[in-house]
């Protein structure tokens, strides 16, 4: 077993895009780095597990339902089908793109790309296993732990039967499922039920709570929950798992509340860990939380002052969107000690059923709590021209603003485009001294047909409530 040692500046350890902010950051000021991945390819689980691969199978299993409900070929009587193995090939050209325009961020600006297991020796030394034994030590003055999060799995489901899959692993199913158990609805359950039943498979949709992604605001979460419900999905609200048993057909999943569920596979979707098994914290003094996430500042430095941590492995919100920032935030901090910049307030979400959501600002539920004076505007996707001639009239948009200064609290899209036309409200809220208003809207030119004139026809909706 060979050894040899490296110097740098600084080390990132992981390269989703948590890790890929730091180490661009760095780099660009000089600093000289290196990037350690477990995985023979660079992207982290947002490229090859989480974010790309699941929005390339929602997009092609989307288009495939556009194409049949379309009028123009329902003269053809041809009811097209694709097999999840279909999809799943575009999803992986999708990620081959991603991996060869990122590895050519890193060629480019002289980031070395280490590949293997990191192990915190001390906190200025680490050690790299590669996937061939070999073993090298790494000082290095500063570190990013950027090592991401992996599916939770509860010690009492056997996760190596053949037909019970989690988020990650149901990227390699083999099979044409004809029913699916989905075991709980948050983001990635509710994503993965759209992709099913827009497949033809039958879903149940297990839900540990009372309704559908209860941080939404409840107007779209019932928008969702009558969606899936009208297109085929069986939802089940506050049901928790006795047990879960896979046999060679099969899976039959048995509820706490006595009820027997059979379905062909079955897909875990409840909860996600940290990655931090393998690093060795706790030879820092780092003590990870039951979730297996570290705490970190403002500034994302650990209790360790040169170790700092961004991305899921410390918890909420755990968005790509949101890491990459976090990773030029805390790489600005590591270099000058400090860094004003933080990350916005309003945060976007964007969650790809079919339809999609996005909503960013406050809730009406949070506005009623908070006995703030607001008013509601409406726009019905069906009533915009854009979408009759798309043929997508699910959906609307919902502003919500205080009925005396008119500022924007919320902007809430249930329906397609959702997650690219929020982005117009978002703008408007983080502007500052009366820049914020849902006045804007009505007095700006929109394009003419467009999904964006939602604002326009919500905006003159909402201003009318308060002249009435």
């Amino acid at each position: 077993m060979s050894e040899t040692t490296m110097q740098f500046d600084a080390v990132v350890i992981g390269s989703g895009p948590g890790g890929e902010g730091a180490a661009m950051q760095l780099v660009k000021n000089g600093r000289k780095v290196a990037l350690i991945e477990k995985h023979k390819s660079i992207g982290g689980g947002c490229t090859h597990w989480g974010t790309i691969p699941s929005k390339a199978l929602r997009h092609s299993v989307s288009r495939l339902i556009e194409f049949n409900s379309n009028p123009l070929f329902s003269g053809e009587n041809i009811q097209r089908g694709l097999s999840f193995a279909d999809i799943l090939r575009h999803a992986q050209g999708v990620i081959q793109q991603q991996v060869q325009m990122r590895s050519g961020f890193y060629q480019r600006n002289d980031v070395t790309v280490l590949h293997g297991t990191a192990t915190f020796e001390n906190a200025t030394t680490i050690k790299l296993t590669q996937a061939d034994g070999t073993v090298e030590t790494i000082a290095t003055k500063q570190v990013v732990v950027a090592t991401g999060s992996r599916p939770y799995h509860p010690p009492d489901v056997d996760f190596n039967h053949q037909r019970i899959y989690d988020s990650d692993t149901v990227l390699s199913l083999n099979h044409e499922p004809r029913s699916i158990i989905i075991y709980g609805a948050g983001v990635v359950g509710s994503e993965y039920a759209s992709i099913f039943r827009g497949l033809g498979v039958k879903v149940d949709l297990i839900n540990t709570r009372d309704r559908l992604l209860s941080f939404l605001d409840a107007e779209m979460s019932d928008a969702l929950s009558y969606h899936l419900r009208n297109n085929g999905v069986v939802i089940r609200h506050n049901e928790e798992y006795e047990r879960i048993e896979g046999n060679d057909n099969g899976v039959t999943l048995y509820t706490k509340s006595g009820k027997r569920l059979d379905a062909d596979c079955l897909l875990y979707a409840n909860g996600r860990s940290g990655n931090i098994e393998d690093l060795n914290v706790q030879a820092l003094g780092l003590t990870p939380n039951s979730r297996g996430q570290l705490e970190v500042s403002k500034q994302y430095q650990t209790s360790v002052p040169n170790i700092y941590a961004v991305g899921d492995i410390i918890g909420y919100p755990s968005l790509a969107s949101a890491a990459y920032d976090q990773g030029r935030i805390c790489a600005t901090a590591m270099l000058f000690g400090d860094c004003e910049q933080r990350l916005i307030s309003d945060i976007p979400t964007g969650i790809y059923t079919i339809p999609e959501i996005s909503s960013v600002g406050k809730t009406e539920e949070e506005l009623t709590q908070q006995k703030v004076p607001y008013e509601v505007g409406r726009a019905q996707f069906k009533h915009l021209a854009r979408a009759q001639i798309s043929n997508m009239a699910v959906g609307s948009l919902k502003l919500l603003f205080h009925r005396e200064t008119k500022e924007v609290l919320g902007v809430h899209c249930f329906g397609e485009r959702a997650a690219e036309i929020i982005h117009i409200g978002q703008a408007i809220m983080e502007q500052k001294n009366g820049g914020n208003t849902i006045e804007y809207f009505v007095n700006t030119t929109f394009n003419y047909p467009t999904m964006a004139e939602a604002y326009r026809v919500a905006a003159l909706n909402g201003l009318n409530r308060i002249r009435s």
